[in-house]
């Protein structure tokens, strides 16, 4: 999905982790979405901009009282979301 801005990335990822909190799992539903480098690279965007946190070793979370609510999702990314 090299169509995908790094924005659309962000978005894609932080609804991911709403639903997949653990990492490992998360990283295993975006396989068939992403490459492995764009799920590390969008993640390490998002901690370290704090609009995601790690919490423990394995477990990820929105840091929504950090930066708010999640973003809308684009008409174009419900689909992807929707097969996580």
């Amino acid at each position: 999905m090299s169509e995908l801005s790094l924005s659309d990335k962000m978005i894609l990822l932080q609804y991911a982790i709403n639903k997949y909190e653990t990492e490992t799992i998360l990283i295993e539903k975006l396989k068939n979405i992403l490459s492995q480098k764009d799920i590390d690279r969008t993640l390490d965007t998002l901690i370290g901009t704090q609009r995601v946190r790690r919490i423990g070793l394995d477990v990820l979370q929105n840091n929504i009282s950090h930066t708010g609510d999640l973003q809308d999702l684009p008409d174009h990314l419900k689909p992807m979301v929707e097969k996580l």
